[in-house]
């Protein structure tokens, strides 16, 4: 009879087990997926009109890119004390301690426990009349109250079965290495930023050369206007026009001045340090050769570009935390256990193995009702996984036609300066040439104001484009991925 009740018991058991069992494959099987679809990485084979040479200016380090003492140093000053960069380097830091953060959690946790408590327990109660059945047995007394003293070591570990923390870890890691690419990405605008903050110095330098030289040749005009009005050859008007005109460039000047100002502190805050005079050589600023640059092919871009690197670990992180949100619906496995000494009286917490104490205990927590919770989680783990897909397929656009347009840009503006080199050649001599014959009474004053006025605009303009030649060129540097390195 006794066997059959066991044999019942037993079988009542197993019934439960699998009851359980198919409950939890019928519950787990309706965990949600979502499909995201796969990044699209592709890009052409080379740029337009170019060829498919794998020799690429973005690899060059920027210091050899470079070639003017002042600008280096000035560079060199902005990678150590630049406020934002510096900003950028902590948040690397602490992108790196989430790692180690991540790293531990699925690894047991220790705790080492000591602690100390008094209790006056009922006699009526189960403690009590235990305390009172062991008084009769041993004839000595519990300390009334009843005191305890515990000390041991306390382990809690959850098994990663579903590989949660493990990729929560591998996400902390590419976050981290997103950081780095971020810092590198900033690294190369701030390069750039600086590089073309000085060349757009030194044009304005150069303007206000021009300025001064041309002044200097109307100045030069108007004495001789007013020469030629006392000898009765001109008239008053022609006098205030050209002063008009001398007056009007000495306003142009401090305006430049300004800017100069304006510029040069521009570069006091990237570089970190408080407005004074930078460093410069503005002398032989229009006669800079313009080197070759070499754009390599498209695939390049994928592995030379901060910010496509950036984008690409950041998609890693996201599909790794869609798994781990899709983990949350599964069984979370947990193990505790414990080893150490008890004892109501310090004077027999060492006495062993009468006073030890261990306990070990696994638990199995699954969500079961209401999980509305996880279910948005995951929705979101995958709405950013998708977002993620777009920011690293747009990185990837930006960067192919920011090269794109900087290579037309700089074949574009190498035919205008060479068109604008004439300009000014032509219109200089137009000075010279309508100031003869003004003094010989052949033309009108009027014709001197216009060859002078249009051979400064002319000088600008060559200014200009010199400095947007160069700006192309670290425009250039920069969208290729250089920079950082």
């Amino acid at each position: 009879m006794e066997t059959k009740r066991i044999k019942e018991t037993k079988m009542k058991h197993r019934k439960s087990f699998v009851l359980g069992i198919l409950v939890l494959v019928g519950l787990y099987s309706c965990v949600p997926t979502r499909e995201i679809r796969d990044e699209n990485a592709s890009v052409p084979e080379n740029y337009q009109n170019q060829s498919t040479d794998t020799l690429n200016t973005g690899l060059v380090q920027w210091r050899e890119f470079f070639k003017d003492p002042n600008l280096v140093a000035l560079i060199d000053t902005a990678l150590v004390k630049n406020q934002e960069l510096n900003i950028m380097l902590q948040r690397v830091d602490m992108a790196k301690n989430v790692i180690q953060a991540k790293k531990g959690e699925y690894l047991p946790f220790v705790n080492l426990q000591a602690g100390a408590e008094v209790e006056k327990v009922g006699e009526y109660t189960r403690n009590g009349a235990v305390e009172k059945n062991l008084e009769i047995k041993e004839g000595e007394e519990f300390p009334e109250p009843l005191t305890n003293f515990g000390l041991g070591a306390f382990a809690t570990w959850e098994l990663d079965v579903w590989k949660k923390l493990r990729n929560e870890k591998k996400a902390a890691v590419y976050e981290y290495l997103s950081s780095v690419e971020g810092k590198n990405f900033m690294v190369t605008n701030l390069v750039s930023e600086v590089a073309a903050s000085y060349y757009e110095l030194m044009a304005l330098d150069n303007e206000l050369a021009i300025i001064d030289q041309n002044l200097e040749i109307q100045q030069n005009a108007l004495r001789m206007v007013k020469l030629q009005k006392q000898a009765a050859r001109a008239t008053e008007l022609a006098v205030k026009r050209f002063q008009a005109e001398v007056m009007k460039n000495q306003s142009h000047k401090y305006e430049i001045q300004q800017e100069i100002t304006v510029v040069e502190n521009r570069i006091n805050f990237l570089i970190g340090r408080s407005p004074q005079h930078v460093d410069r050589t503005s002398d032989h600023f229009i006669e800079t050769q313009i080197d070759t640059l070499y754009a390599g092919i498209p695939s390049q871009l994928l592995q030379n570009r901060p910010d496509v690197r950036q984008a690409e670990y950041e998609l890693a992180a996201a599909k790794l935390d869609t798994k781990a949100a899709k983990a949350s619906f599964y069984p979370q496995f947990t193990i505790k256990a414990g080893l150490g000494l008890e004892a109501f009286d310090t004077k027999y917490l060492t006495s062993t193995p009468e006073s030890m104490l261990y306990s070990v205990m696994g638990d199995m927590v699954a969500p079961l009702i209401n999980r509305n919770a996880i279910k948005a989680q995951y929705k979101n783990a995958t709405d950013r996984q998708l977002q993620a897909v777009f920011e690293y397929e747009k990185a990837i656009l930006n960067a192919y036609i920011e090269v794109a347009n900087q290579l037309s840009n700089i074949d574009n503006l190498k035919k205008s300066y060479e068109l604008k080199e004439g300009q000014v050649q032509a219109l200089t001599e137009s000075i010279d040439l309508s100031t003869r014959l003004f003094q010989s009474a052949r033309v009108e004053y009027i014709e001197v104001l216009l060859a002078q006025r249009e051979a400064l605009e002319s000088r600008m303009e060559l200014v200009e484009t010199k400095k947007d030649q160069m700006l192309a060129q670290v425009n250039m540097y920069r969208a290729l991925g250089g920079g950082w390195n």
